[in-house]
């Protein structure tokens, strides 16, 4: 059977010829020649044949020893299987978006015909051989947790999550009672939470959403988190950290160094360098990146671009050498990525065992691995969608790369099927079925100790969920006494989890042998801390000493999240005292809430400034200035007392641009903000223009600065003024050499082409008042002064930083001396806080600046517009050594 596009569907792939306002209809000519280009550009292909389960699993390539077996597929009743989760009795619950890209526009998606399914071995051989609709009439449903014996459900386009519950056993819902209510929720299907991960700390979690939900009594409790970023797909490892993934921004596994609550850490060196370079069996070019995102010889896939549903190894059924690795699928290339996970000073890294390969391999176009489960018998599952459209239709509209090549293949034919499968190894035999929800409080307490991870978060859920505090003394025991480190660790969290833990028992883990039960142990230290008893605190901060860099890590990231006292000079001593890079590296991190220089308003060359002021900074102005640019505090000194003045906000540091480069070429002496410092800033003059330029750029651009960077040719321009200079600046000094505003703003007239009105605010005086466009940005918004008389003036400062997203995307600086003919002396582009626009010497009357870029949802604000005029004193005058 040929693939053939009608005329008419050809035609519609042109852009249509307007007259006199309205669409006319393509030609015969025309709708030919684009036809003609059509077949040229994508060739028909044979049609992408759905293949019997039987026959995918031939097309499976794996290393030696593994294999797949077929668990479910479409003669079971499942249909666009998308997650799949296990309760305390091994039932499988698998998530079911039976209306997910039906067709190629994606059409009736958000009818309620979906469902979450039941699958029940009930001979305990591990074949699912009973199977029900455990809940119907669902819109599109992303996130299942089993609990006792209800099941929570969430579906897309609500943040409210429901408790379902069997009560005649008959494998179907009769009881559906409110959760959660979170409200509803827009936005793309493919742009919402999943997860619903009850972790080791007895919270649940869900990516994009920046809060945990735990459940106490009848209660649900509810923290906000920093966010996370993550989208399809959360996973857990033996300690309780959270793995993230992120396939629309393609960064593959992330946000995996802490655990969420403090923070979304990631270094650069926990990738390799080709972390997402990935290797299918083979490919079809059916990718939303088009041409640059695959290999041209063959259209494998050349960069991961969704990765989801990833899973940490954590099945005792699994060889040893897999134990703690993370696999991710990748749908759109028919494969499953393994990391193997290293522990080294405190960080996590990861690379791809397989050379120019991958773990699993499929050449059937619709193997979509969407989800990997850890399994109760100690296998792991793989969710396989089973279908040619991966991506929701917003992906695939009428004349996108990917509709053609989907046409093309007749990808969107192949639908309505789903599979599960279980992946095994061949020197084991998978585990028994559990059947803990007929369990006692005190057989659960035994699982705890169980070398499959299923179950010992199983068995911890339970006990917590029951409430039963009379096994809290076997708790106890297991915490003080297992040989099983990761049995203390479930031991000593599920005595949190039932609010029965005491400052005795944290005591006794906080001094274990296994650094993760004593890093565990400064975490269950929390509760205890957050209720006001402080009998642990010294205890505590003595791990601060602790051999192991996460130890010590952990202490910073809790005292970092209880604010405790003086927790900024223990931080920065701490760090400076040790010899560890990545104590150093994720310290600082922690330290200051920044998560890595840089950001999207940068360019590649400005992040690689940025990059180097950092490396410099922390190798040598950290000693005097601080990790977070405060000051490092003075040992034996008064509290607040620093070595040298404050970076962060500092009104030097983003006064001109240039004031920076004198301070680094010839140093500083002198008091600083009123107060005199111990250590006087020394010249940096030996080092050249480009280590001046990055580590001036980096302190303007961090600790929560904004300014105008650098360059070496900026730099050497100043180096050349100030090259007969022998003594240090004093502030008074540069402000003598500086440009500085003018100051007559009440005579003033200015405009705007928005808000005319209000903007005057934007030279009142005030930082706490703005102006701003009241609109989104668009190009052409602009902003005029006109100024009582013709002045000369060498730059323009925008500071915004209480609106610091409402930055300029792109400007033009235009003067003129009528307001009518304009001459354009400036462009560029703005930065968050505050935007520095320096030009030559230039006589003005009239002066605008219009916006040139554009911004959704984010207005163009101004609190403050300063015009600059040139320096009182000549540099060159001023740059004499004194006598």
């Amino acid at each position: 059977m040929k693939h053939l596009l009608t005329p008419l569907a050809l035609a519609l792939t042109m852009p249509f010829v307007f007259a006199a306002g309205a669409p006319k209809a393509p030609t015969p000519d025309q709708a030919a020649k684009a036809a003609a280009k059509l077949a040229q550009e994508f060739p028909p292909q044979p049609p992408i044949k759905v293949l019997t389960p039987e026959e995918e699993l031939k097309t499976f390539q794996l290393p030696p020893g593994y294999s797949m077996e077929l668990v479910l597929s479409e003669k079971d009743g499942i249909r666009e299987p998308v997650n799949i989760t296990f309760d305390g009795n091994g039932r499988m619950y698998l998530a079911e978006m039976r209306t997910y890209m039906q067709e190629i526009d994606g059409k009736n998606e958000h009818d309620p015909v979906s469902v979450v399914s039941r699958h029940e071995s009930t001979k305990g051989d591990g074949k699912f051989d009973r199977h029900t609709i455990f809940a119907d009439k669902l819109i599109l449903p992303r996130m299942v947790l089993p609990l006792d014996n209800r099941v929570l459900i969430n579906e897309t386009d609500t943040l409210d999550i429901f408790a379902y519950t069997d009560t005649k056993g008959t494998g179907v819902a009769d009881r559906k009672e409110p959760w959660y209510a979170g409200g509803p929720r827009g936005g793309n299907l493919e742009h919402q939470q999943s997860g619903l991960v009850w972790a080791m700390d007895n919270w649940i979690y869900q990516t994009y959403n920046a809060y945990r939900l735990r459940a106490h009594g009848k209660e649900v409790l509810k923290e906000t988190t920093p966010g996370n970023s993550g989208q399809w797909g959360l996973a857990q490892d033996n300690y309780g950290k959270l793995w993230w993934s992120n396939a629309g921004g393609e960064k593959g596994v992330f946000n995996f160094q802490t655990p969420i609550l403090y923070g979304a850490y990631n270094l650069k060196d926990q990738w390799p360098a080709d972390a997402l370079t990935v290797w299918p069996a083979k490919g079809w070019g059916d990718v939303q990146g088009g041409p640059p995102r695959f290999r041209p010889e063959d259209k494998t896939l050349n960069h991961a671009t969704s990765t989801a549903g990833q899973q940490i190894v954590r099945a005792d059924r699994m060889p040893a050498d897999m134990q703690g690795d993370v696999l991710m699928p990748e749908p759109v290339g028919r494969l499953i990525r393994r990391w193997k996970v290293e522990m080294k000073d405190g960080i996590a890294t990861i690379h791809n065992p397989y050379e120019h390969s991958e773990f699993l391999r499929s050449t059937d176009p619709n193997f979509r691995p969407l989800s990997i489960e850890n399994g109760p018998d100690g296998c792991m599952y793989v969710v396989d969608m089973y279908r040619g459209i991966i991506q929701e239709g917003n992906w695939v509209r009428e004349g996108s790369y990917l509709r053609k090549v989907v046409q093309q293949y007749q990808m969107d034919k192949s639908f309505g099927h789903g599979r599960v499968w279980r992946l095994v190894h061949k020197d084991f035999k998978p585990g028994p079925q559990p059947h803990m929800l007929n369990e006692t409080p005190a057989q659960l307490v035994a699982h705890l100790e169980h070398p499959n991870g299923w179950w010992r978060d199983t068995a911890q859920k339970l006990l917590v969920l029951k409430g039963d505090k009379s096994v809290v003394p076997a708790l106890t025991q297991m915490a003080r006494t297992n040989k099983n480190h990761l049995a203390r660790i479930h031991a000593l969290w599920t005595i949190e989890g039932l609010d029965a833990a005491d400052a005795a028992l944290v005591r006794a883990a906080l001094k274990d042998a296994h650094p993760q039960v004593r890093i565990a142990a400064i975490r269950v230290s929390e509760s205890l801390l957050k209720k006001g008893d402080p009998a642990l605190l010294a205890d505590v901060q003595k791990l601060a000493e602790d051999s192991d860099p996460s130890v010590v890590l952990q202490v910073l990231m809790s005292g970092k999240l209880l604010n405790w006292p003086d927790f900024s000079k223990m931080a920065q001593y701490t760090i400076a005292s040790s010899s560890s890079k990545g104590l150093k590296d994720l310290g600082v991190m922690i330290l200051t809430g920044n998560q890595g220089v840089g950001g999207k308003e940068f360019s590649r060359e400005e992040i690689a400034l940025l990059e180097r002021g950092e490396a410099i900074y922390k190798e040598l102005c950290f000693a005097c200035h601080g990790y977070d640019g405060k000051g490092m505090p003075m040992e034996g000194a008064k509290p607040g007392t620093t070595m040298a003045p404050p970076l962060a906000g500092s009104k030097e540091v983003l006064s001109h641009r240039d004031a920076a480069a004198y301070v680094l070429l010839n140093g500083l002496a002198g008091p600083v903000g009123g107060k005199t410092y111990d250590a006087q800033m020394v010249p940096m003059n030996t080092n050249d223009d480009a280590w001046i330029a990055a580590v001036a750029s980096f302190v303007r651009n961090s600790f929560g600065n904004h300014g105008t960077f650098l360059t070496a040719a900026d730099v050497a321009k100043i180096r050349a003024e100030v090259k007969d200079r022998t003594t240090p600046w004093t502030v008074e000094e540069l402000k003598t050499v500086l440009p500085h505003p003018m100051q007559n703003t009440g005579a003033w007239k200015v405009t705007a082409s928005q808000n005319a009105a209000n903007a005057k605010l934007a030279i009142d005086g005030s930082i706490d008042t703005r102006w701003d466009t009241g609109a989104e940005q668009t190009p052409n918004q602009w902003f005029q002064v006109e100024l009582p008389e013709e002045t000369g003036i060498v730059g323009v400062k925008l500071d915004y930083a209480k609106s610091g997203n409402d930055f300029p995307r792109g400007y033009k600086v235009e003067v003129s001396a009528d307001g009518q003919k304009w001459n354009r002396i400036a462009q560029g582009k703005g930065l968050p806080g505050s935007t520095d626009i320096n030009f030559p010497l230039t006589r003005v009357k009239f002066l605008k600046i219009t916006q040139t870029g554009e911004q959704k949802g984010t207005f163009w604000s101004v609190h403050e517009l300063h015009l600059l005029q040139p320096a009182t004193k000549d540099v060159l005058a001023n740059s004499k050594a004194h006598p």
